[in-house]
């Protein structure tokens, strides 16, 4: 049997209450998957947990809903951010929906001296965390703040938020040795990816002099910023986040 859709509708949602959905929302439900009165389908807002609904009426432009009953309570996710830089269009698309299936609270894109991009469009990585947030049922979205310098961004850092950036140079630490000192604190902590180019010398040099900043190795094969953001975030999980 095929899964019910799942949708994220950002208002408050409780048992019982009427939906009334419009624009994108209902083109998805009624034309794009030709559901029609009776149908079930999930929705989550972010903040009271998932809901099956149940569709009243299907119209061309207007989707009328009611609540049936909540089948999941909220789960705030870890406080894991990720900083990365940029890269070409679909590539960071790739690591917007990676990063929210594997579970990171808060996205900061990060222009660095290397970083080459297109235009840079905060709603577009909105759109791409909603979209994959509704696939992998996770609950919450994940904020997404717009692109600064990183310097900027860690001109007024929290210090208590550890800062993971990973070093292709072979001077940091390796990911196991690192992860696994962490494992079971669970204070707040960052991923910072560099660019396609990598840091600058400079950029190491002031990572590496700040007190919250730890360097981390991949390994020995230099990886593609999208692929260092899904292996990071994958060790992360494993010995700091929920996977454990």
């Amino acid at each position: 049997m095929a899964s019910k859709p799942r949708l994220y509708i950002p208002q408050g949602l409780r048992e019982d209450m009427e939906l009334f959905l419009t624009d994108a929302r209902a083109h998805y439900l009624c034309n794009v998957l030709r559901l029609s009165a009776g149908s079930l389908f999930w929705a989550f807002d972010g903040q009271n947990g998932e809901f099956e609904c149940e569709i009243v009426e299907c119209g061309k432009k207007r989707v009328s809903a009611r609540i049936l009953r909540r089948t999941r309570q909220f789960e705030k996710g870890p406080d894991i951010w990720l900083l990365f830089a940029p890269v070409k269009k679909d590539r960071t698309d790739f690591i917007v929906e990676k990063a929210t299936e594997l579970g990171v609270s808060k996205i900061i894109p990060v222009i660095t001296r290397r970083t080459i991009s297109e235009k840079i469009k905060k709603e577009r990585y909105i759109a791409q965390a909603v979209e994959a947030a509704e696939q992998c049922r996770r609950q919450e979205i994940p904020e997404i703040e717009d692109a600064r310098p990183l310097e900027t961004v860690l001109k007024n850092w929290d210090t208590r938020r550890i800062l993971y950036f990973m070093d292709e140079s072979g001077k940091g630490r390796p990911v196991s040795e690192v992860f696994g000192a962490a494992a079971g604190k669970d204070g707040p902590a960052a991923l910072l990816i560099g660019p396609e180019g990598g840091f600058s010398e400079q950029e190491f040099d002031f990572l590496r002099r700040q007190d919250y900043a730890e360097s981390v190795s991949l390994g020995k094969r230099i990886l593609r910023a999208e692929t260092a953001v899904a292996a990071a975030l994958s060790c992360w999980q494993a010995f700091c986040g929920d996977w454990k």
